[in-house]
């Protein structure tokens, strides 16, 4: 049986002095696709903060990608976002260079050496998302749409174990929100497990999958029906 890719037992995630959500019970194995659902203030953002170090968890436990939550040092944070792909509603591109040199930047900062090498891997994930003809643009010559794909890439630079997905097609029209899941669908189908976390109920009947819910301080596992 293999480890739990995120594992939280009886976990409480606190965003200073107040309680977000308390009691957390969650697991999410390899290759898993989940989405994390709630109206807005309901922990949504809390939760996914404290999966990649932003916010410390002080009750419970929780362990994710190999690394203790509970007891993670400041030094290890870097490490930790390594092994998660994080992707954000903003897409927090670098504006001021093109596209191949925003990922390439990246793999500057987390260690890679071998200029060749980082060139082949750009060109590999800009692939897989449909982009290996837009790296010399600069984010702002490429649509929103075409904005995400590139984060979607560049959180699959060092082949994350778990990638964190925030609200990704919260600042999507409904058509291209549905190309941007195709991209993920698609990463999923490849054996990259994923986290979801967004509003977008359209999406969920379109790909049925796992479903949590934020609601009144605490995460449940929603139900689908199916039909």
């Amino acid at each position: 049986m293999s480890k739990p890719i995120l594992q939280l037992k009886d976990a409480s995630i606190f965003q200073g002095e107040s309680l977000v959500l308390s009691n957390v019970n969650v697991e999410i194995n390899k290759g898993d696709f989940v989405y994390l659902i709630g109206k807005t203030g309901t922990g949504k953002s809390s939760f996914m903060k404290t999966l990649y170090g932003d916010l410390l968890l002080t009750e419970g436990e929780g362990h994710i990608v190999d690394f203790d939550l509970k007891n993670l040092k400041e030094k290890e944070i870097p490490f930790l976002r390594r092994k998660l792909g994080v992707v954000f509603q903003d897409f927090k591109l670098l504006n001021d260079r093109t596209i191949n040199n925003n990922l390439l930047f990246v793999l500057k900062a987390t260690g890679w050496k071998d200029k060749d090498k980082m060139k082949i891997r750009v060109e590999e994930v800009l692939t897989k998302v449909d982009m290996k003809t837009k790296g010399f643009k600069f984010p702002h010559e490429l649509s929103g749409g075409e904005q995400q794909r590139v984060a979607i890439a560049r959180a699959l630079l060092n082949d994350p174990e778990l990638i964190l997905a925030d609200e990704p097609t919260g600042n999507l029209d409904p058509q291209t929100s549905v190309e941007v899941m195709e991209v993920l669908q698609e990463i999923n189908k490849n054996g990259n497990t994923i986290l979801m976390a967004t509003h977008d109920y359209a999406l969920l009947l379109k790909y049925p999958s796992k479903t949590l819910k934020c609601d009144e301080n605490a995460v449940y596992e929603v139900v689908q029906r199916k039909g």
